[in-house]
């Protein structure tokens, strides 16, 4: 997997022992711009070497050999440079066979270690189910025993509030007895009384019948003056309605208290003298004649209410009699009921006495069981330390393998960065239905040996196989999430402050747009323009937590016929062929920043955000129909995203820049058939490129003079070429056999552009402030 960008060559100077060796900057992986450390010196463990030599490499010496500078006495000496080189190469070699030899170690350790981890997790799981499996049993076994103990503790419960319920009735019964005994004798007296009573008010009442022939006399005399009372028989009547409740309110305490005496002859007195009080009034107001009828009547009910109540009386000393005759019956009774109920709570106490027996017995098994759990839950505790401590060993030898493939890494980088930072791939796309091979011999094919495997391709063209080796290879079947895996740590660095840039180069229906932007609409298919995006917002999301907060600038534009259009510019006239169009110019400045005047600059929260603009300026591109290609791209598309970041607890500032290009395919005329319009596109485009070829020559040839200003795309592309720039090209490549020449073509030129050296990328950590214009370098 590619982690950085190829640096520069450096010019190679021997080490002398008087010179002092400085410290050169590292070629740092592309994952955010920072050189990985090991934690600990790999030669230090079970003292590893290379090849059974006992060659062995400490962290110091790593570094050392990492940051040594060869420097020649005499610089224009070739072989003493070469030798240098070379030893300097087999130091790296063997430096890389003992750390892969080491990582061999590491694994067998990591395997060990999970051999034994896995064991004694079994063991520990074992041992906690029969734990779990006796802690069940005992726990069932306790539950039952208190469940029993419960039920005969109701059980006892109950039959003692019984036998007690028992005792409480048969007292009351005693108590009800005498009671009644003693009602019975006051009922017999009142009973005599009230028959004395009864003879007097039947003299009160013939006496009264005299007074009612007397007053009858009387009444036709008074007859005249009643109707001059009218008003005072009403105040007459409402007494007499008070006497009546008083009556009632006497004749209810009467009912409720029979057996006082006293009461009684209060309350007849006190009815005597409402009826002396009633016959006054009659006597002093002649108008209450009326009322004293009614009065008399009521004396009438109370004279039968009266023999009422005797009967009554009479009938409740026999019902009286009847309950002492029960009540005698209901006391055996419940004497045997109660000694059956003596013997019965004899028996449970024994019972009891057993169950406390059987309880005590079982609280021992409880506790001898207690302490069997604890040694096994002691057990399982030390297996657990055991597997903690197993976890640690595995979680440090798997940190040792990653340092270890940390530090391979960086080898490897350091390796490919004395080759350049200008880094190739290759990507052959799938054949198309119409451009089988079945009787052909297909001319592109990918070597198999260990040195080419993933990064070799071969072309026949006239019976001659020509080979090139990239950085990588990508075959027909490889899908655009495994091209990104490889480019995904270059995007980071963008975030990291780097100036990152990413074009696709080959021939027209090669599968570069396919590439960079993808299918639409398809989630799998998405190029390597959208991923990037969404790898970056989601990476500032979580170097939020980290105290970083960054601002993005998007713009994107197209190189048409040698002019530059802006794809999200509101007006209109910037795209389309009217004469009032605007111009734009590219311009460096002193700090190697490179900018384009009047170019619309959008700020971004999201890749949804970016998405849309890339839909918005899909929409602007210039395409055209060739006979090689239905939909071709006719113009070099450019999308630029400018980052911002600043940390401030660290107190730093970083400023990225990611560019992504689309370069318009390479054609031939006699195979596109391009006319009028599309013949001078054509013309533009090969223009273009071949403005590129010229650069990529004299950098090869390192040249004074680099023809940057033959071309609007060349002259844009300035910083990525032969800057600071980590740079990546994507060569693209069609399997068809009509278009072996172009193949042929576009993998020399790649091949070209891997053998330049530009200037290794630096860390943009300046303090400013962004400007209000978008970078491309």
């Amino acid at each position: 997997m590619v982690g950085t960008a190829n640096g520069g060559k450096r010019p190679i100077t021997p080490v002398t022992p008087d010179a002092p060796v400085t410290p050169r900057q590292a070629f740092s992986v592309v994952n955010g711009g920072q050189d990985p450390g090991l934690r600990s010196g790999p030669g230090s463990v079970n003292g590893s070497g290379c090849g059974g030599g006992g060659v062995g490499f400490t962290r110091e010496q790593v570094e050392a050999l990492l940051n040594m500078k060869i420097k020649a006495k005499d610089k224009f000496n070739l072989k003493e440079k070469c030798d240098l080189m070379m030893e300097y190469i087999k130091k790296l070699r063997l430096c890389v066979k003992w750390f892969q030899d080491f990582e061999g170690g590491l694994s067998l350790e990591h395997e060990k270690l999970k051999k034994l981890f896995e064991s004694a997790e079994k063991k520990s799981n074992e041992m906690e189910m029969l734990m779990n499996a006796k802690e069940e049993e005992l726990s069932a076994i306790i539950e039952e025993l208190r469940n029993n103990y419960s039920v005969l503790q109701e059980k006892f419960t109950k039959e003692e509030s019984e036998k007690l319920a028992a005792v409480e009735t048969l007292t009351t019964e005693k108590n009800a007895r005498t009671t009644a005994e003693m009602s019975q004798a006051s009922l017999t007296e009142d009973l005599e009384k009230a028959q004395s009573e009864c003879s007097g008010a039947n003299q009160k009442i013939i006496s009264l019948n005299e007074m009612y022939k007397r007053l009858q006399e009387y009444n036709t005399g008074l007859q005249q003056y009643n109707s001059k009372l009218q008003t005072e028989l009403n105040q007459t009547s409402e007494t007499l309605s008070k006497v009546e409740h008083e009556k009632a309110a006497l004749m209810e305490n009467l009912s409720k208290l029979k057996g006082h005496h006293e009461s009684q002859q209060a309350q007849l007195a006190s009815t005597k003298a409402s009826l002396e009080e009633s016959i006054q009034l009659k006597e002093a107001l002649a108008s209450e004649v009326g009322c004293l009828r009614g009065d008399l009547h009521k004396v009438r009910e109370d004279r039968d209410r009266q023999l009422s109540l005797v009967q009554d009386l009479t009938a409740e000393v026999v019902q009286y009699k009847e309950c002492t005759g029960k009540s005698a019956v209901q006391l055996g009774t419940l004497t045997s009921r109660s000694q059956e109920l003596e013997t019965k709570c004899a028996s449970q106490m024994d019972t009891i006495k057993r169950l406390q027996e059987r309880l005590a017995t079982a609280q021992k098994k409880l506790e001898l069981s207690d302490i069997s759990s604890i040694e096994t839950r002691a057990g399982y505790e030390e297996e657990k330390k055991l597997n903690s401590e197993l976890i640690i060993r595995l979680a440090e030898a798997e940190s040792k393998v990653i340092e270890g493939e940390a530090l391979r890494k960086k080898l490897h980088n350091t390796i490919l960065e004395l080759k350049g930072n200008i880094r190739v791939f290759c990507r052959v796309r799938p054949l198309l239905l119409d451009e089988g091979v079945e009787d052909e011999t297909k001319p592109i094919s990918f070597p198999t040996t260990t040195e080419a495997l993933g990064r070799g391709i071969e072309v026949l063209h006239h019976g001659q196989t020509h080979p090139f080796m990239f950085d990588k290879v990508f075959m027909p079947q490889t899908t655009q999430e495994e091209v990104f895996e490889e480019v995904s740590q270059l995007v980071q660095s963008a975030l990291d402050g780097y100036k990152v840039c990413i074009f696709a180069y080959g021939q027209t229906g090669s599968g570069k747009t396919h590439t960079m932007m993808g299918t639409p609409g398809s989630y799998d298919d998405k190029g390597l323009i959208p991923r990037s995006l969404e790898q970056i917002f989601e990476a500032r999301q979580k170097l939020k937590e980290q105290g970083w907060k960054y601002e993005m600038q998007v713009s994107m534009l197209e190189i048409y016929n040698e002019t530059i259009r802006d794809l999200l510019s509101a007006n209109k006239c910037s795209t389309d062929g009217s004469a009032n169009k605007q111009q734009y110019a590219i311009k460096h400045d002193a700090n190697g920043t490179t900018y384009v005047s009047d170019l619309t600059i959008v700020d971004v929260r999201s890749s949804k955000e970016v998405s849309y603009l890339l839909n918005r300026a899909a929409q602007s591109r210039s395409v055209g129909k060739t006979q090689m290609n239905e939909q071709s791209s006719r113009s070099h598309f450019v999308f630029t995203l400018r980052i911002f970041g600043v940390n401030e607890t660290l107190e730093q500032q970083v400023q990225g820049v990611l560019n992504l290009i689309d370069l318009a395919g390479s054609e031939r005329l006699s195979k596109s058939g391009s006319t009028g319009d599309r013949l001078k596109e054509t013309q533009a485009i090969n223009r273009s490129l071949s403005s590129l070829s010229d650069v990529i020559f004299a950098l090869a040839k390192k040249e004074e003079h680099i023809p940057y200003r033959n071309s609007k795309l060349t002259y844009l592309l300035q910083p990525c070429l032969g800057g600071d720039s980590k740079t990546l090209m994507v060569v693209n490549v069609s399997p068809a056999p009509s278009s072996v020449n172009e193949s042929l073509c576009s993998l020399r030129f790649a091949a070209r552009v891997n053998a330049c050296e530009i200037s290794i990328p630096r860390r943009q950590t300046s303090m400013r402030y962004m400007e209000p214009r978008l970078s491309y370098g």
